[in-house]
């Protein structure tokens, strides 16, 4: 790891999330800045920790799974956190799979639609 440190300001920057977003995730305690004064220091654990949120939320993975999945490793270790990974996985590969096929069938209906919308104009004419 790094010793790569980032103010607040960079680190909203780094990973493109606005003051609130980050405020939210000290809130539910997903990252814990070192403080000084009034600044808060971001090292290279809580970086880690936001590229493994961010992640996640790209995943689809809601922001308490991934505050689970991060506790996972702070009280069993890696091992334990890399077997939850995997179980974790399979099951949002699966959830993922179903919205596809939800969000496939919407299109198409959307295009029968359409197609008909315009095929009903055109007829007009």
């Amino acid at each position: 790891m790094t010793d790569k440190r980032l103010s607040f300001k960079e680190m909203c920057a780094e990973f493109d999330v606005t003051p609130r977003t980050l405020r939210y995730y000290e809130y539910i305690e997903l990252l814990h800045p070192e403080r000084d004064g009034r600044s808060r220091i971001y090292g290279p654990r809580e970086i880690a920790r936001m590229k493994l949120i961010m992640r996640g939320r790209k995943f689809g993975y809601s922001l308490e799974g991934i505050r689970q999945w991060l506790l996972i490793y702070e009280n069993e270790g890696t091992e334990a956190q890399m077997r939850a990974w995997v179980q974790s996985a399979d099951r949002q590969l699966l959830e993922l799979a179903e919205q596809r096929a939800q969000l496939d069938e919407a299109m198409e209906e959307l295009q029968r639609l359409r197609d008909d919308t315009e095929n009903a104009l055109k007829a007009k004419l």
